[in-house]
């Protein structure tokens, strides 16, 4: 299991809760979103033991909204391999609708596997492909 999260934005991916690549604007907040990706895990779980069998039978899962905060918005995905995927966004920012959330966690999948597909990568070591940084450095800057 893995997992990735993008907050005001920040970006945290995670493999058996061992976090590979943390990213946050602004970074005082960081360890911050890192509580609340910890915290939507759970919720993260049970949305899939709810979804059973069902799960298997898809290429992706976009879990929504997992939980809304007073100041943030935390949204879901997760893949067939169980790496799961967090995004944290402001609550102020309106201009994001469900599908740039999905759009923006299809990018990030796909920016994952090219991380993933590199030889020179070891699958649990923290990511530092810069190609993936540079990614999600531009989808920060388009959500804040």
């Amino acid at each position: 299991m893995g997992w990735i999260l993008v907050a005001s934005a920040a970006v945290i991916l995670f493999l058996q809760n061992y976090p590979l690549y943390i990213r946050s604007v602004p970074t005082e907040n960081e360890l911050k979103f890192h509580y609340m990706v910890h915290t939507s895990l759970d919720v993260v779980d049970e949305k899939i033991s709810a979804m059973g069998k069902a799960l298997v039978d898809q290429r992706e899962l976009y879990l929504g909204l997992l939980y809304p905060t007073e100041d943030y918005k935390v949204y879901g995905y997760v893949t067939n391999s169980k790496v799961k995927f967090v995004m944290v966004v402001d609550s102020s920012n309106t201009a994001l609708r469900d599908n740039e959330i999905r759009s923006m966690f299809r990018k990030l999948h796909n920016s994952y596997t090219d991380v993933m597909c590199n030889p020179f990568y070891n699958p649990g070591d923290r990511i530092q492909s810069r190609a993936f940084d540079g990614m999600v450095t531009s989808m920060m800057i388009q959500v804040c």
